[in-house]
C-alpha cells in the first residue's frame, strides 16, 4: 500500500500540476468578507460600552484675533455636543507668534477660563498664532486629540 502511494505521490509532482491555484483567490475573498463583518461586529460592540467610548473637547477662544501687547483672552472649553466642561486645564503656548512662556488656567463651572498674554511678532512677519491645548479633567471621559481653534495675532 505505501509502494503505490509513493508511486502516484512521484507521478503527480508539484512541477507537473497545471492547475496551480485556482480555488485560492476565491477562498481568499470569502476570507476577508468574513473577517471585515466580524470585526465590524465586535467595533459595534466596543463603541456602545459607556466605558469605553470618549468625548472630543474643544476650545473657543474669544477674542480669536488679537493685536501683539498685553491682554486677557476667555476661552470656552466645550464637549462635541456643545455643553460647557468644568476643571479643564486651558494652555496657551506660542506658535508662529511668540509669548513668554506656556499660560495655564483652569476652567469654571460655566467651561470658561481666562488667560493674560502678551504676544508679540517675530520679525518680518504680519501674523501668527498662539496654540490653545486642553487637558481633560482627571477621570473624566474626555480627550483633546484634535486641533483647537488658534488665536491670530496681527499687526496694529
Amino acid at each position: 500500500m505505501l509502494d503505490r502511494f509513493h508511486e502516484i505521490s512521484r507521478s503527480q509532482s508539484f512541477q507537473a500540476d497545471e492547475r496551480a491555484i485556482e480555488g485560492l483567490p476565491i477562498r481568499l475573498v470569502i476570507a476577508l468578507v468574513v473577517g471585515v463583518a466580524s470585526l465590524s461586529v465586535m467595533m459595534n460592540m466596543l463603541g456602545g460600552l459607556q466605558g469605553l467610548s470618549v468625548t472630543e473637547l474643544d476650545a473657543r477662544p474669544s477674542p480669536e484675533v488679537v493685536t501683539p501687547g498685553e491682554r486677557s483672552v476667555e476661552l470656552t472649553v466645550v464637549g462635541a455636543d456643545g455643553d460647557p466642561v468644568s476643571d479643564a486645564t486651558v494652555v496657551v503656548k506660542g506658535g508662529t507668534a511668540d509669548i513668554d512662556g506656556v499660560k495655564t488656567a483652569t476652567t469654571g463651572s460655566d467651561g470658561r477660563a481666562s488667560v493674560r498674554v502678551d504676544p508679540s511678532l517675530r520679525p518680518n512677519r504680519e501674523d501668527g498664532t498662539l496654540v490653545v491645548d486642553v487637558k481633560p479633567p482627571a477621570g473624566s471621559e474626555f480627550v483633546d486629540e484634535r486641533g483647537n481653534t488658534e488665536i491670530l495675532v496681527v499687526s496694529e
